[in-house]
Protein backbone atom coordinates (compact mmCIF):
# COMPACT_ATOMS: atom_id res chain seq x y z
CA UNK A 1 0.00 0.00 0.00
CA UNK A 2 1.36 3.40 -0.96
CA UNK A 3 1.46 6.43 1.30
CA UNK A 4 2.70 10.00 1.12
CA UNK A 5 5.32 10.96 3.69
CA UNK A 6 5.54 14.69 4.36
CA UNK A 7 8.06 16.57 6.48
CA UNK A 8 6.20 19.74 7.35
CA UNK A 9 6.94 23.30 8.25
CA UNK A 10 7.74 24.65 4.79
CA UNK A 11 6.33 27.59 2.82
CA UNK A 12 5.40 26.91 -0.78
CA UNK A 13 7.07 29.20 -3.30
CA UNK A 14 7.43 29.21 -7.08
CA UNK A 15 5.24 28.30 -10.03
CA UNK A 16 2.87 25.39 -10.67
CA UNK A 17 0.98 24.62 -13.88
CA UNK A 18 -2.59 23.33 -13.89
CA UNK A 19 -3.73 20.41 -16.08
CA UNK A 20 -7.12 19.83 -17.69
CA UNK A 21 -10.21 19.64 -15.51
CA UNK A 22 -11.01 16.22 -14.08
CA UNK A 23 -14.73 17.00 -14.04
CA UNK A 24 -14.63 18.04 -17.70
CA UNK A 25 -12.53 15.10 -18.86
CA UNK A 26 -14.67 12.41 -17.25
CA UNK A 27 -17.73 13.85 -19.01
CA UNK A 28 -16.11 14.63 -22.37
CA UNK A 29 -14.60 11.15 -22.70
CA UNK A 30 -18.05 9.46 -22.80
CA UNK A 31 -19.34 12.41 -24.82
CA UNK A 32 -16.96 11.38 -27.61
CA UNK A 33 -19.27 8.40 -28.14
CA UNK A 34 -21.63 10.76 -29.95
CA UNK A 35 -18.94 11.14 -32.60
CA UNK A 36 -18.86 8.17 -34.97
CA UNK A 37 -15.34 9.06 -36.05
CA UNK A 38 -12.14 10.21 -34.35
CA UNK A 39 -11.68 12.69 -31.51
CA UNK A 40 -8.29 14.08 -30.49
CA UNK A 41 -8.27 15.50 -26.96
CA UNK A 42 -5.53 17.67 -25.48
CA UNK A 43 -4.93 18.82 -21.89
CA UNK A 44 -6.32 15.54 -20.57
CA UNK A 45 -5.41 14.97 -16.90
CA UNK A 46 -3.44 11.76 -16.41
CA UNK A 47 -5.41 10.50 -13.42
CA UNK A 48 -7.09 7.27 -12.33
CA UNK A 49 -10.65 8.33 -13.22
CA UNK A 50 -9.56 9.19 -16.76
CA UNK A 51 -7.82 5.85 -17.14
CA UNK A 52 -10.93 4.05 -15.90
CA UNK A 53 -13.04 6.00 -18.41
CA UNK A 54 -10.70 4.95 -21.21
CA UNK A 55 -10.89 1.29 -20.16
CA UNK A 56 -14.68 1.43 -20.24
CA UNK A 57 -14.70 3.05 -23.69
CA UNK A 58 -12.33 0.34 -24.95
CA UNK A 59 -14.68 -2.33 -23.59
CA UNK A 60 -17.47 -0.77 -25.67
CA UNK A 61 -15.33 -0.86 -28.82
CA UNK A 62 -13.34 2.39 -28.80
CA UNK A 63 -9.72 2.40 -29.89
CA UNK A 64 -7.67 4.74 -27.70
CA UNK A 65 -4.13 5.89 -28.42
CA UNK A 66 -2.12 8.08 -26.05
CA UNK A 67 -0.08 10.64 -27.99
CA UNK A 68 1.54 11.92 -24.79
CA UNK A 69 0.77 11.92 -21.08
CA UNK A 70 -1.95 14.53 -21.67
CA UNK A 71 -3.19 13.96 -25.25
CA UNK A 72 -5.21 11.07 -26.62
CA UNK A 73 -6.91 9.94 -29.83
CA UNK A 74 -10.28 8.19 -29.49
CA UNK A 75 -11.57 6.23 -32.47
CA UNK A 76 -15.28 5.46 -32.00
CA UNK A 77 -16.01 4.04 -35.46
CA UNK A 78 -16.55 0.51 -34.17
CA UNK A 79 -18.67 0.67 -31.03
CA UNK A 80 -19.94 -2.88 -30.72
CA UNK A 81 -21.31 -3.22 -27.19
CA UNK A 82 -24.04 -1.57 -25.13
CA UNK A 83 -23.20 -3.28 -21.84
CA UNK A 84 -20.45 -1.45 -19.97
CA UNK A 85 -18.29 -3.61 -17.67
CA UNK A 86 -19.97 -3.53 -14.28
CA UNK A 87 -16.76 -3.89 -12.30
CA UNK A 88 -15.36 -0.72 -13.87
CA UNK A 89 -18.48 1.46 -13.90
CA UNK A 90 -19.04 0.77 -10.21
CA UNK A 91 -15.65 2.24 -9.34
CA UNK A 92 -16.40 5.90 -9.94
CA UNK A 93 -19.33 8.24 -9.96
CA UNK A 94 -18.99 9.71 -13.44
CA UNK A 95 -19.61 6.38 -15.17
CA UNK A 96 -23.25 7.49 -15.32
CA UNK A 97 -22.35 9.80 -18.24
CA UNK A 98 -22.21 6.66 -20.36
CA UNK A 99 -25.98 6.48 -20.05
CA UNK A 100 -26.68 9.82 -21.72
CA UNK A 101 -24.01 9.30 -24.38
CA UNK A 102 -24.99 5.76 -25.34
CA UNK A 103 -28.69 6.56 -25.17
CA UNK A 104 -28.01 9.16 -27.86
CA UNK A 105 -25.83 6.89 -29.97
CA UNK A 106 -27.36 3.43 -29.59
CA UNK A 107 -30.68 4.04 -27.80
CA UNK A 108 -29.62 1.54 -25.11
CA UNK A 109 -27.01 1.12 -22.38
CA UNK A 110 -26.48 -0.95 -19.23
CA UNK A 111 -24.04 0.16 -16.53
CA UNK A 112 -23.34 -0.69 -12.91
CA UNK A 113 -24.72 1.79 -10.41
CA UNK A 114 -21.97 4.41 -10.04
CA UNK A 115 -19.57 4.42 -7.11
CA UNK A 116 -16.92 7.00 -6.20
CA UNK A 117 -16.10 8.85 -2.98
CA UNK A 118 -18.29 8.19 0.04
CA UNK A 119 -19.88 11.60 0.45
CA UNK A 120 -23.32 10.48 1.58
CA UNK A 121 -26.46 9.89 -0.47
CA UNK A 122 -25.85 10.67 -4.16
CA UNK A 123 -29.05 9.67 -5.97
CA UNK A 124 -29.43 9.71 -9.75
CA UNK A 125 -33.15 10.37 -9.74
CA UNK A 126 -32.78 13.66 -11.64
CA UNK A 127 -30.82 11.86 -14.37
CA UNK A 128 -33.56 9.25 -14.73
CA UNK A 129 -36.23 11.95 -14.70
CA UNK A 130 -34.48 13.59 -17.65
CA UNK A 131 -34.05 10.37 -19.64
CA UNK A 132 -37.68 9.38 -19.15
CA UNK A 133 -38.92 12.86 -20.06
CA UNK A 134 -37.12 12.43 -23.40
CA UNK A 135 -38.89 9.12 -23.97
CA UNK A 136 -36.55 6.51 -22.48
CA UNK A 137 -37.48 3.64 -20.18
CA UNK A 138 -35.18 2.75 -17.28
CA UNK A 139 -34.85 -0.30 -15.06
CA UNK A 140 -32.76 -0.57 -11.89
CA UNK A 141 -32.04 -4.04 -10.55
CA UNK A 142 -29.22 -6.09 -9.08
CA UNK A 143 -26.87 -3.14 -8.78
CA UNK A 144 -27.15 -2.03 -12.39
CA UNK A 145 -29.26 0.27 -14.51
CA UNK A 146 -30.56 -0.36 -18.02
CA UNK A 147 -31.92 2.54 -20.07
CA UNK A 148 -33.38 2.24 -23.57
CA UNK A 149 -35.57 4.19 -25.98
CA UNK A 150 -37.20 3.64 -29.36
CA UNK A 151 -36.69 7.35 -30.04
CA UNK A 152 -35.89 10.48 -28.08
CA UNK A 153 -38.08 13.58 -28.38
CA UNK A 154 -37.21 17.04 -27.10
CA UNK A 155 -39.12 18.37 -24.11
CA UNK A 156 -38.94 20.82 -21.21
CA UNK A 157 -37.19 19.47 -18.13
CA UNK A 158 -37.09 21.20 -14.74
CA UNK A 159 -34.38 20.02 -12.36
CA UNK A 160 -35.82 19.72 -8.85
CA UNK A 161 -32.32 20.30 -7.47
CA UNK A 162 -29.29 21.85 -9.13
CA UNK A 163 -27.35 18.81 -10.34
CA UNK A 164 -24.15 18.93 -12.39
CA UNK A 165 -24.34 15.27 -13.35
CA UNK A 166 -27.99 15.36 -14.37
CA UNK A 167 -27.50 18.56 -16.37
CA UNK A 168 -24.64 17.00 -18.36
CA UNK A 169 -26.49 13.71 -18.84
CA UNK A 170 -29.54 15.48 -20.26
CA UNK A 171 -27.23 17.46 -22.57
CA UNK A 172 -25.73 14.21 -23.85
CA UNK A 173 -29.05 12.42 -24.28
CA UNK A 174 -30.79 15.29 -26.08
CA UNK A 175 -28.23 16.16 -28.80
CA UNK A 176 -30.01 13.91 -31.35
CA UNK A 177 -33.52 14.21 -29.87
CA UNK A 178 -36.27 15.37 -32.22
CA UNK A 179 -37.10 19.03 -31.67
CA UNK A 180 -35.93 21.23 -28.79
CA UNK A 181 -35.06 20.32 -25.21
CA UNK A 182 -34.83 22.90 -22.44
CA UNK A 183 -33.20 22.35 -19.05
CA UNK A 184 -34.52 24.73 -16.40
CA UNK A 185 -32.68 25.16 -13.08
CA UNK A 186 -29.56 23.79 -14.77
CA UNK A 187 -26.19 23.68 -13.05
CA UNK A 188 -23.72 26.36 -14.21
CA UNK A 189 -20.25 24.94 -13.43
CA UNK A 190 -17.38 25.63 -15.87
CA UNK A 191 -17.17 21.97 -16.87
CA UNK A 192 -20.80 22.07 -18.03
CA UNK A 193 -19.82 24.91 -20.35
CA UNK A 194 -16.80 22.86 -21.45
CA UNK A 195 -18.94 19.82 -22.32
CA UNK A 196 -21.38 22.04 -24.24
CA UNK A 197 -18.48 23.69 -26.11
CA UNK A 198 -17.11 20.26 -27.02
CA UNK A 199 -20.48 19.10 -28.32
CA UNK A 200 -21.02 22.35 -30.23
CA UNK A 201 -17.59 21.92 -31.80
CA UNK A 202 -18.86 18.58 -33.06
CA UNK A 203 -21.92 20.26 -34.57
CA UNK A 204 -24.48 20.13 -31.75
CA UNK A 205 -26.76 23.13 -31.16
CA UNK A 206 -26.59 23.93 -27.42
CA UNK A 207 -27.31 27.41 -26.12
CA UNK A 208 -27.21 28.90 -22.64
CA UNK A 209 -24.64 26.64 -20.98
CA UNK A 210 -23.34 28.46 -17.92
CA UNK A 211 -26.81 29.87 -17.16
CA UNK A 212 -29.73 28.20 -15.39
CA UNK A 213 -31.65 27.75 -18.66
CA UNK A 214 -30.09 25.62 -21.40
CA UNK A 215 -31.68 24.99 -24.80
CA UNK A 216 -30.67 22.05 -27.02
CA UNK A 217 -31.93 21.94 -30.58
CA UNK A 218 -31.69 18.38 -31.81
CA UNK A 219 -29.46 17.67 -34.82
CA UNK A 220 -29.32 14.74 -37.24
CA UNK A 221 -25.57 14.21 -37.41
CA UNK A 222 -22.28 15.34 -35.91
CA UNK A 223 -18.81 15.75 -37.38
CA UNK A 224 -16.64 12.67 -37.60
CA UNK A 225 -13.33 14.32 -36.77
CA UNK A 226 -12.53 16.87 -34.08
CA UNK A 227 -9.60 18.19 -32.03
CA UNK A 228 -10.44 19.74 -28.66
CA UNK A 229 -8.54 20.97 -25.60
CA UNK A 230 -10.07 20.48 -22.16
CA UNK A 231 -10.51 23.54 -19.94
CA UNK A 232 -8.05 23.97 -17.01
CA UNK A 233 -9.04 22.42 -13.69
CA UNK A 234 -10.48 25.06 -11.38
CA UNK A 235 -10.37 22.70 -8.39
CA UNK A 236 -6.70 21.86 -8.84
CA UNK A 237 -5.96 25.58 -9.23
CA UNK A 238 -7.99 26.36 -6.11
CA UNK A 239 -6.16 23.64 -4.18
CA UNK A 240 -2.81 25.31 -4.84
CA UNK A 241 -4.25 28.77 -4.09
CA UNK A 242 -5.36 27.56 -0.67
CA UNK A 243 -2.08 25.69 -0.13
CA UNK A 244 -0.22 28.97 -0.65
CA UNK A 245 -2.31 30.69 2.02
CA UNK A 246 -2.10 27.77 4.48
CA UNK A 247 1.71 27.65 4.28
CA UNK A 248 2.27 31.45 4.20
CA UNK A 249 3.68 30.89 0.74
CA UNK A 250 3.98 32.72 -2.55
CA UNK A 251 2.78 30.91 -5.67
CA UNK A 252 2.07 31.71 -9.30
CA UNK A 253 -0.52 29.26 -10.59
CA UNK A 254 -0.30 29.02 -14.37
CA UNK A 255 -2.68 27.76 -17.09
CA UNK A 256 -5.92 28.51 -15.30
CA UNK A 257 -9.00 30.69 -15.74
CA UNK A 258 -8.98 33.09 -12.77
CA UNK A 259 -12.65 34.07 -13.18
CA UNK A 260 -13.66 30.48 -12.42
CA UNK A 261 -12.23 31.02 -8.93
CA UNK A 262 -13.80 34.35 -7.99
CA UNK A 263 -15.60 32.87 -4.95
CA UNK A 264 -12.34 31.40 -3.65
CA UNK A 265 -10.45 34.62 -4.29
CA UNK A 266 -13.10 36.55 -2.36
CA UNK A 267 -12.66 34.34 0.70
CA UNK A 268 -8.86 34.45 0.51
CA UNK A 269 -8.97 38.24 0.52
CA UNK A 270 -11.44 38.19 3.40
CA UNK A 271 -9.11 36.10 5.60
CA UNK A 272 -6.13 38.32 4.88
CA UNK A 273 -4.44 36.67 1.92
CA UNK A 274 -3.42 38.31 -1.33
CA UNK A 275 -4.51 37.44 -4.87
CA UNK A 276 -3.59 38.98 -8.21
CA UNK A 277 -4.99 37.89 -11.57
CA UNK A 278 -2.36 37.79 -14.33
CA UNK A 279 -4.13 36.80 -17.54
CA UNK A 280 -4.18 32.99 -17.46
CA UNK A 281 -2.25 32.87 -14.17
CA UNK A 282 -3.01 33.71 -10.54
CA UNK A 283 -0.49 35.08 -8.04
CA UNK A 284 -1.37 34.10 -4.45
CA UNK A 285 0.64 34.93 -1.35
CA UNK A 286 0.40 35.44 2.39
CA UNK A 287 2.78 36.27 5.23
CA UNK A 288 0.43 36.29 8.19
CA UNK A 289 -1.91 34.03 10.10
CA UNK A 290 -5.31 33.83 8.38
CA UNK A 291 -8.38 35.45 9.89
CA UNK A 292 -11.57 33.63 10.82
CA UNK A 293 -14.53 33.53 8.41
CA UNK A 294 -17.89 31.93 7.68
CA UNK A 295 -18.39 29.85 4.53
CA UNK A 296 -21.32 28.05 2.94
CA UNK A 297 -20.71 25.79 -0.02
CA UNK A 298 -23.02 26.37 -2.96
CA UNK A 299 -23.35 25.39 -6.62
CA UNK A 300 -21.28 27.53 -9.00
CA UNK A 301 -20.65 30.45 -8.82
CA UNK A 302 -20.73 29.92 -5.04
CA UNK A 303 -17.89 28.49 -2.97
CA UNK A 304 -17.16 24.97 -4.34
CA UNK A 305 -17.76 21.95 -2.15
CA UNK A 306 -14.67 20.39 -3.75
CA UNK A 307 -12.50 23.09 -2.11
CA UNK A 308 -14.19 22.97 1.28
CA UNK A 309 -11.72 20.51 2.94
CA UNK A 310 -8.71 22.47 1.67
CA UNK A 311 -10.20 25.67 3.12
CA UNK A 312 -10.88 23.72 6.31
CA UNK A 313 -7.12 23.26 6.79
CA UNK A 314 -6.66 27.06 6.67
CA UNK A 315 -9.47 27.66 9.14
CA UNK A 316 -8.05 25.06 11.52
CA UNK A 317 -5.03 27.37 12.01
CA UNK A 318 -6.86 30.70 11.65
CA UNK A 319 -7.14 33.38 14.29
CA UNK A 320 -10.54 32.80 15.92
CA UNK A 321 -13.47 30.46 15.37
CA UNK A 322 -14.78 29.84 11.86
CA UNK A 323 -17.85 28.03 10.58
CA UNK A 324 -18.31 26.04 7.38
CA UNK A 325 -21.80 24.98 6.32
CA UNK A 326 -21.85 22.21 3.72
CA UNK A 327 -24.96 22.36 1.54
CA UNK A 328 -23.98 19.82 -1.16
CA UNK A 329 -22.73 16.53 0.36
CA UNK A 330 -23.78 15.05 3.72
CA UNK A 331 -20.47 13.34 4.57
CA UNK A 332 -17.96 15.96 3.40
CA UNK A 333 -16.69 16.58 6.96
CA UNK A 334 -15.08 13.16 7.43
CA UNK A 335 -11.66 14.79 7.02
CA UNK A 336 -12.13 16.85 10.20
CA UNK A 337 -11.52 13.79 12.39
CA UNK A 338 -8.16 13.35 10.65
CA UNK A 339 -7.23 17.01 11.15
CA UNK A 340 -8.09 16.65 14.84
CA UNK A 341 -5.47 13.88 15.03
CA UNK A 342 -3.01 16.58 13.97
CA UNK A 343 -4.01 18.94 16.77
CA UNK A 344 -6.91 20.81 15.18
CA UNK A 345 -9.98 21.70 17.27
CA UNK A 346 -12.91 21.03 14.95
CA UNK A 347 -16.44 20.06 15.91
CA UNK A 348 -18.63 18.76 13.08
CA UNK A 349 -22.37 18.68 13.69
CA UNK A 350 -24.69 17.77 10.84
CA UNK A 351 -24.18 20.15 7.96
CA UNK A 352 -21.87 22.52 9.87
CA UNK A 353 -18.37 22.36 11.29
CA UNK A 354 -16.85 24.75 13.82
CA UNK A 355 -13.13 25.44 13.52
CA UNK A 356 -11.47 26.81 16.66
CA UNK A 357 -8.18 27.95 15.22
CA UNK A 358 -4.95 26.62 16.77
CA UNK A 359 -1.43 27.99 16.51
CA UNK A 360 0.06 24.87 14.92
CA UNK A 361 -0.73 21.44 13.51
CA UNK A 362 1.49 18.45 14.27
CA UNK A 363 2.43 15.52 12.07
CA UNK A 364 0.46 12.29 12.44
CA UNK A 365 -0.63 9.24 10.42
CA UNK A 366 -3.90 10.20 8.67
CA UNK A 367 -6.23 8.58 6.15
CA UNK A 368 -7.75 10.16 3.06
CA UNK A 369 -11.48 9.45 3.22
CA UNK A 370 -12.15 10.85 -0.26
CA UNK A 371 -10.43 12.69 -3.10
CA UNK A 372 -10.58 16.27 -1.80
CA UNK A 373 -10.04 15.21 1.81
CA UNK A 374 -6.80 13.63 0.62
CA UNK A 375 -5.63 16.89 -0.95
CA UNK A 376 -6.50 18.72 2.27
CA UNK A 377 -4.45 16.30 4.35
CA UNK A 378 -1.46 16.80 2.06
CA UNK A 379 -1.70 20.56 2.66
CA UNK A 380 -2.07 19.94 6.39
CA UNK A 381 1.05 17.78 6.35
CA UNK A 382 3.02 20.57 4.65
CA UNK A 383 1.79 23.05 7.30
CA UNK A 384 2.33 20.76 10.29
CA UNK A 385 5.37 20.47 12.50
CA UNK A 386 7.02 17.08 12.19
CA UNK A 387 6.20 14.17 9.88
CA UNK A 388 2.80 13.27 8.45
CA UNK A 389 1.91 10.03 6.69
CA UNK A 390 -1.11 10.18 4.39
CA UNK A 391 -2.66 6.79 3.62
CA UNK A 392 -5.33 5.80 1.05
CA UNK A 393 -3.41 7.68 -1.65
CA UNK A 394 -5.59 5.99 -4.29
CA UNK A 395 -8.30 8.55 -3.49
CA UNK A 396 -5.93 11.44 -4.28
CA UNK A 397 -4.75 9.82 -7.52
CA UNK A 398 -8.34 9.82 -8.78
CA UNK A 399 -8.21 13.58 -9.29
CA UNK A 400 -4.66 14.94 -8.96
CA UNK A 401 -1.89 14.21 -11.42
CA UNK A 402 1.46 13.47 -9.71
CA UNK A 403 0.51 15.47 -6.63
CA UNK A 404 3.78 14.71 -4.83
CA UNK A 405 5.87 15.89 -7.78
CA UNK A 406 3.98 19.16 -8.11
CA UNK A 407 4.20 19.94 -4.43
CA UNK A 408 7.90 18.98 -4.39
CA UNK A 409 8.55 21.42 -7.24
CA UNK A 410 7.31 24.32 -5.10
CA UNK A 411 9.16 23.44 -1.93
CA UNK A 412 7.23 20.72 -0.12
CA UNK A 413 9.22 17.89 1.45
CA UNK A 414 7.01 15.07 0.23
CA UNK A 415 7.58 11.65 -1.27
CA UNK A 416 5.51 8.62 -2.20
CA UNK A 417 6.61 5.36 -0.63
CA UNK A 418 5.29 1.82 -0.48
CA UNK A 419 4.28 0.80 3.03
CA UNK A 420 7.15 -1.18 4.55
CA UNK A 421 9.90 0.74 2.80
Amino acid sequence: MEKLVIHGGTSLKGEVSIVGAKNSAIAILPATLLCKGICTLHNVPNIIDVKLSCQILEALGSKITWLSSNSIIIDNRNITCTHAPLDLTRKFRASYYLIGAMLSRCKEIEVGLPGGCNLGARPIDQHIKGFEALGAVSNLSQGKINVRADKLVGTSIYMDVVSVGATINVLLSSVFAEGTTTIDNAAKEPHIVDVANFLNSLGADIRGAGTDLIKINGVKNLKENITYSIVPDQIEAGTYMLAAIATKGDLIIKNCIPEHLDSVTSKILEIGGNVEYLGDSIHVWSNSRPNKTVIKTLPHPGFPTDLQPQMGVILSIANGTSIITESIWDSRFQYTAELNKMGAHITAQGKSAFFEGVESLYGAPVYATDLRAGAALVIAGIVAKGTTEVFNVKHIDRGYESIENKFSSIGAKIKRVTEGE
